[in-house]
């Protein structure tokens, strides 16, 4: 399929258990011409999936707004636990501009859905990160503080009035950030603990509110089924907090607790420069650039 101009968008929904359900709502991007479906995963412990999807402008909102109804239809939050914060069915929608869009392009797309999934499925919106309205809407996390069971007595607050929907959660389904940002790396890191306070404690140090990294958020999850915790990250700007400076931040703070880090993820998709960036770094590789990378040089 060739696309001219190309917007990502990773919406993250709540459930990852019930596999039908996340392969009826994946269905939204299935089969539409200018949409190509990336990337699904799901997590049994955070009850979560995240969803990878590049498009044509158009094509592309089209679908995601019918992937939204699909998951306001299909998932009820009064009946919904996971390791994963999460105030919606839908909980975040970002637009990620790829090729030959502009960031403002993927400002007015996200505003677009979000009008439309407000009026349609009597969701209300929050505009977060590039999208915002008000600086104490940008970062994703103090949108969704509170969660599901918070949304209720927040939204009651004039600062919380939702962007577009109605002024009240949606009964089942919460509601919904969704705005415009910089490409993003879900990037994880195992701890050979189960300890979960420690996990949280390590988390507290790299992230940005804690003094870390300036492009990390950062928190402690338990992964039940290994009997082991992780340190789970979004790195917002890969090219200032790279990879390996997340990674060997947390080994040098889970050394205080004499933790070995035993394995590390990647969530979705993630940019090849990111992975070139920390190769060159473990490999010791001198005035190494993306130019001498195979792959690059093909798609130019």
């Amino acid at each position: 399929m060739s696309m001219n101009r190309i917007m990502e968008c990773v919406p993250n929904f709540s459930e990852g258990r019930d596999k039908a359900k996340v392969e009826q709502i994946a269905d939204a991007f299935r089969g539409k011409e200018g949409v190509k479906l990336l990337d699904y995963s799901s997590d049994a412990d955070h009850n979560r999936s995240v969803i990878t999807v590049i498009g044509e402008p158009e094509a592309l909102k089209t679908a995601v707004i019918d992937a939204v109804g699909r998951a306001v239809k299909l998932i009820d939050l009064t009946q919904h636990s996971g390791q994963h914060p999460r105030m919606g069915a839908v909980d975040v929608v970002p637009f990620i501009p790829i090729r030959n869009v502009t960031m403002e392009e993927a400002v007015a797309l996200s505003k677009e859905v979000a009008e439309a999934v407000g009026n349609q499925f009597q969701l209300p919106v929050f505009l977060y990160e590039k999208s915002a309205t008000a600086i104490h809407r940008e970062n994703l996390a103090t949108v969704r503080k509170g969660e599901f069971e918070g949304l209720q007595e927040k939204m009651l607050l004039p600062e919380w009035v939702p962007d577009f929907g109605p002024y009240a959660p949606h009964p089942t389904a919460g509601a919904v950030a969704i705005g415009a940002r910089m490409p993003l790396v879900a990037y994880n890191v195992n701890l050979g603990t189960d300890n979960l306070e420690i996990a949280t404690a390590i988390a507290k140090k790299v992230r940005f509110v804690g003094g870390g990294l300036r492009y990390c958020k950062a928190m402690g999850v338990t992964l039940e089924e290994r009997g082991i915790t992780q340190v789970s990250m979004n790195l917002t700007d890969y090219t200032k907090t790279a990879i390996y400076r997340a990674h060997e931040l947390v080994r040098i703070e889970a050394q205080r607790y004499g933790v070995p880090v035993v394995g590390a993820e990647v969530i979705g998709l993630v940019p090849m420069e990111a992975l070139v960036d920390a190769a060159a770094y473990y490999l010791g590789l001198e005035n190494f650039s993306m130019s001498q990378v195979l792959e690059a040089k093909l798609m130019e």
